[in-house]
C-alpha cells in the first residue's frame, strides 16, 4: 500500500489510509495558503470597500456634519459607488450613506465637495 506526504508539509502519513493532513495547522494552513492565490471572491471586494468607505467618512465627519473636497476623499481610496443605503431631506436631495455615516456630492465653484453628515433618530 501506497502512503503518501501531508499536502501542506510533505511529512510521512500515519493513520488512517485516506488522511491527508498530518495535523489541523497543516490543514488550515494548506487552505489559506490556497485561497490566497485564487482571486477575491464579490462579496469581499464590495465588504472590504465598504469597510474602507466607512472608515475614510468617520474620520472626516468628527462634528456630525462636514464639508470635504471630492479629490481628498477619492485619494484615501473612497468610491461612492458603495453605500448601504439612502435618505432623502425634505429639499430633495438624496444623501447615500455607508452604515451610519452619510455623503452628498455637492458642486461648489467648480469644485466637486462631499457633506458629510452622520444618521439621526429623525431620519427613520
Amino acid at each position: 500500500m501506497k502512503r503518501n506526504g501531508c499536502k501542506s508539509c510533505g511529512k510521512e502519513l500515519t493513520g488512517r489510509s485516506d488522511k491527508v493532513f498530518c495535523d489541523l495547522h497543516c490543514k488550515s494552513s494548506y487552505h489559506y495558503r490556497r485561497s490566497l492565490e485564487e482571486a477575491p471572491r464579490f462579496y469581499n471586494q464590495v465588504d472590504n470597500q465598504l469597510k474602507l468607505n466607512r472608515k475614510i467618512l468617520k474620520s472626516f465627519n468628527k462634528a456630525g456634519k462636514s464639508t470635504v473636497r471630492a479629490n481628498v476623499l477619492k485619494e484615501q481610496g473612497f468610491n461612492s459607488k458603495f453605500f448601504t443605503h439612502y435618505w432623502k431631506n425634505q429639499k430633495g436631495d438624496v444623501y447615500l450613506f455607508v452604515y451610519e455615516y452619510g455623503f452628498l456630492r455637492k458642486k461648489e465653484q467648480n469644485l466637486e465637495k462631499y457633506i458629510l453628515i452622520q444618521w439621526q433618530d429623525y431620519m427613520n
